[in-house]
């Protein structure tokens, strides 16, 4: 099989459903990737997870050199080994937490300098050093470093931000190329940036194809400018990354999200939403989500959603998970998270479906008109 490769099995308007192929298997688009960022997608088991529908999921850079270190990741056969999981991973740079993590960080052009958030030791994180990391990780689909403009932005600090993630884009190919037989069996993407500004983003996404990427993501949205202000920088920006690459919205998102981006083109998803939801007693369902711990469902016999195939809508009750949750009780947060990973999956199998079948304006217009968004 080829390194990577990228079909369109069919249109939609702007939506698209496909395959990634990759040496460790195929990925369906549009596709969701549960977030593992410490090696671990929480309160689940790998196979339960490729149980839910995912084919790939997501590892974190900056919390995975910290610890467990990414050299010693290495040392014990690489993250798919280390964590159990043989399909596809995709790891992000960093680049995120050099803006969440702003208190503890230095900018600069050769990179971010940063205390740990652990235990305050002092690390330096550039685009050669993140491709290191993803490299001794064994990642599948590498993502360039990047600076994600914070918003609100002034215009000035978005170009200059912009310039800069670019200037990183150029240092990480040029590092990923030269990481031997991992560029050799492992794909790399570029990130947009530009924020709200519309010819900002045009520059970022004619550099990165200048550079020549596998696939493309759209950065430096999800970060607080709402919905609306997400769907109208879309509506411009996923058109300006090619389209016979995969487009990857990075941190999106709530379900209404994903079915809105899913109509403008995008490919890939990945959020901590469902896992995090899951453990603190949000469930997903299809008439909205809901809050298991609210003293109404004490007594409630049916499942979390009749219309739901998982195991865990097909075993237990709405009571007996609202006890598990108030009580504190680590299955809660297990059998939550997995309906939540299987809400999402099987929104993404509902969405590629209607692709195929030429009807998703139908089965958006349905969903809009059932789902109560959080």
């Amino acid at each position: 099989m080829n390194r990577f490769s990228f079909s369109i099995e069919a249109t939609d308007g702007k939506a698209r459903t496909g395959m990634i192929a990759m040496k460790r298997g195929e990925i369906r688009t549009p596709a969701f990737m549960p977030v593992g960022t410490a090696a671990t997608v929480k309160a689940m088991k790998p196979a339960d997870v490729r149980n839910s529908g995912a084919d790939i999921i997501l590892g974190n850079t900056y919390h995975l050199m910290l610890r467990p270190g990414a050299e010693r990741v290495a040392r014990l056969g690489g993250l798919h080994a280390f964590m159990g999981w043989d399909r596809p991973i995709l790891t992000d740079s960093g680049g995120y937490q050099v803006m969440s993590l702003a208190e503890l960080r230095k900018l600069g052009e050769d990179g971010v300098s940063f205390k740990s958030h652990l235990d305050g030791s002092a690390h330096m994180l550039t685009p050669e050093r993140s491709m290191e990391i993803q490299r001794l990780l064994g990642s599948d689909i590498v993502m360039a470093f990047d600076e994600c403009t914070p918003f609100p932005s002034s215009r000035d600090a978005a170009a200059a931000s912009m310039e800069r993630s670019m200037r990183w884009a150029e240092r990480s190919r040029a590092a990923f190329d030269d990481g031997g037989a991992h560029a050799e069996a492992a794909a790399l993407f570029g990130i947009q940036q530009g924020a709200m500004e519309e010819d900002l983003r045009r520059i970022s996404a004619d550099r990165l194809i200048g550079i020549d990427f596998d696939g493309y993501a759209v950065g430096g949205l999800a970060v607080g400018e709402g919905q609306a202000e997400m769907f109208r920088v879309l509506d411009f920006a996923a058109p300006m990354l090619p389209a016979d690459g995969p487009r990857y919205l990075m941190g999106v998102g709530k379900p209404d999200d994903i079915v809105g981006a899913v109509e403008r083109g995008i490919d890939m998803f990945d959020c901590v939403l469902p896992t995090r939801s899951g453990r603190t007693g949000q469930a997903f369902t299809s008439m909205g989500p809901i809050n298991i711990k609210n003293a109404r469902f004490a007594e409630d016999s049916e499942p979390l959603d009749a219309a739901c195939p998982c195991p865990v809508c097909g075993t237990w009750s709405r009571a007996y998970l609202h006890h598990l949750i108030r009580s504190g009780e680590i299955l809660g947060a297990m059998l939550m998270t997995e309906h939540n990973l299987h809400f999402y999956q099987n929104l993404m199998t509902s969405l590629r479906k209607a692709i195929s079948d030429q009807r998703l304006a139908e089965f958006s217009s349905d969903f809009r008109a059932r789902y109560r968004g959080c």
